[in-house]
């Protein structure tokens, strides 16, 4: 009878110790990739007595911004000892001297580090990169929290908060017993917030680049600065919902390089030789407001398009103006993959746990919200370079066939936490990095049920966004336009 071989104990830990250190140096080659160690800041001047290396203090927020405590000081003691076991001698010591350079600097690092990911992205991005000869942009704004401090409430709170037009409506409507309990229990003040107003690429899924304010910001004006500051890929189409509209705005897109397409409602007024435009489903109209008209400024010849998404139908308007460029087919679906923007925002709010910030200064408020969004954006940067097919690996498996839309930001997050978490430790051989990040996908199953709320409280303030204005063009109108034989609508 022959004995039964024991496990080989000391192999197994020896494996395990293997797997450490491989997941150590991955780790390492994966900061690397993301922030080269050398040449990307060469063209940048710094103060002459710093003791830290830019490369190795971005590398430094990086990991700071990817940890999970729920303190800004925790999160640095725990960056400090992984830049010890990762040996990133040259980044700083200190939280104060960490936060500051990263304030000082802030502007140096985003452009930089913008840069390197616009081009890693177009790197890999392969077939995703662009779609039917287009790169798809599409651009959304949001708010997130932070503590109610006099440096956050100054820099971040409306001054003119609750004067507004919406404020008295609903002060109107507040009568009788509500208003008695109001005046006894006042209402807190604003809390300050910062606004987000993101560009994002559509067929990757990532953040491409952002523009950060106080909670009172013009997301159209945050996107009008991005567009003249920045430098966008050739035939970029730009996808905006209702709140992107305007002459001024859509003329800066058309200047940049770029074509628009944005959902347009009773806030947008537009001119036709038709008045069957809207009856007919879309037409060829014009952008000429009157102000623009008597100033002798060009009109801006445009598609309107009716279409319905689900059960709604509403009106999309773009400058693409031929419909074998742009079929009503790819603007729904594209008017669909902009919602993408909206996910976005939820990971950096559930996922990232960025929808209150910690910050109590509002310098390092924006510090902290910056990197919380470049962590995230190359976060997801990684999964997609390990999930992308290499080559003809997937060709021709309909079953194994990968879309962006399949990788899960909680699951990266998980694994590069995890990793971090087990950089000192002995890991089972299967808590490979790259296979983690490989297989951070999202959980694919028939769902049967609705997932609509149960009860849904109207909201008395929401109004429907209605149909586009479109009027006829008048006698005076059509005399000045002759001035434009090429902007005359057909």
């Amino acid at each position: 009878m022959s004995r039964r071989k024991r496990p080989n104990r000391n192999h197994k830990r020896r494996q395990r110790e293997i797997q450490r250190r491989k997941n150590q140096s991955l780790f390492q080659a994966l900061l690397g990739w993301l922030i080269p160690e050398h040449g990307l800041f060469a063209k940048d001047r710094f103060h002459g007595n710093i003791k830290w290396r830019p490369e190795q203090l971005a590398q430094q927020a990086m990991i700071w911004a990817w940890q999970e405590t729920k303190k800004v000081t925790d999160a640095f003691e725990q960056t400090l000892e992984m830049c010890s076991d990762l040996r990133i001698e040259k980044a700083a010591k200190t939280y104060t001297a960490f936060i500051n350079a990263l304030d000082r600097y802030r502007s140096t690092f985003s452009l930089r580090l913008r840069e390197h990911f616009q081009f890693l992205a177009e790197e890999i991005g392969g077939r995703f990169w662009r779609d039917h000869g287009r790169v798809l942009i599409g651009f959304d704004g949001s708010r997130v929290t932070t503590p109610r401090t006099v440096s956050n409430e100054v820099a971040f709170c409306a001054p003119n908060y609750g004067k507004g037009k919406t404020a008295k409506y609903r002060q109107k409507k507040t009568k009788g017993m509500r208003r008695r309990q109001n005046e006894k229990n006042p209402a807190e003040p604003q809390a300050p917030q910062v606004w987000i107003t993101m560009m994002w690429h559509m067929g990757l899924r990532l953040p491409w680049t952002w523009r950060l304010g106080p909670s009172n910001s013009s997301e159209r004006g945050h996107v009008v600065e991005m567009l003249k500051q920045e430098k966008f890929p050739e035939d970029t189409l730009f996808c905006g919902d209702a709140g992107f509209v305007g002459y001024d705005f859509w003329k800066a897109i058309i200047d940049a390089g770029g074509n628009f397409l944005v959902r347009v409602g009773a806030n947008v007024k537009l001119l036709s030789e038709s008045a069957d435009v809207k009856r007919l489903g879309g037409g060829i109209v014009l952008c000429w407001p009157k102000d623009k008209m008597n100033s002798g400024a060009e009109p801006r010849r445009l598609r309107l398009v009716r279409v319905k998404i689900g059960k709604t139908k509403m009106w999309m308007l773009t400058s693409v103006l031929d419909p074998q460029e742009l079929s009503v087919k790819d603007i729904i679906r594209y008017y669909k993959m902009r919602w993408g923007v909206e996910v976005e925002y939820r990971g950096l709010k559930q996922t990232i746990d960025k929808a209150m910030l910690r910050c109590r200064n509002s310098a390092r408020v924006y510090v902290e919200l910056d990197w919380s969004i470049r962590a995230m954006a190359f976060a997801e940067l990684v999964a997609l370079r390990e999930q992308l097919p290499k080559g003809n690996e997937r060709e021709g498996d309909p079953e194994r066939e990968y879309n962006p839309t399949d990788r899960s930001l909680a699951n990266t997050v998980r694994a590069l936490r995890t990793c971090m978490r087990n950089l000192t430790r002995d890991v089972d051989p299967d808590n490979d990095l790259l296979s983690q990040l490989a297989g951070a996908l999202v959980q694919k199953y028939n769902n049967r049920t609705d997932k609509r709320a149960r009860y849904r409280p109207p909201n008395p303030d929401k109004k429907p966004l209605g149909d586009p204005i479109v009027t006829k063009l008048s006698r005076e109108a059509r005399e000045k336009l002759a001035q434009f034989p090429d902007r005359i609508a057909a």
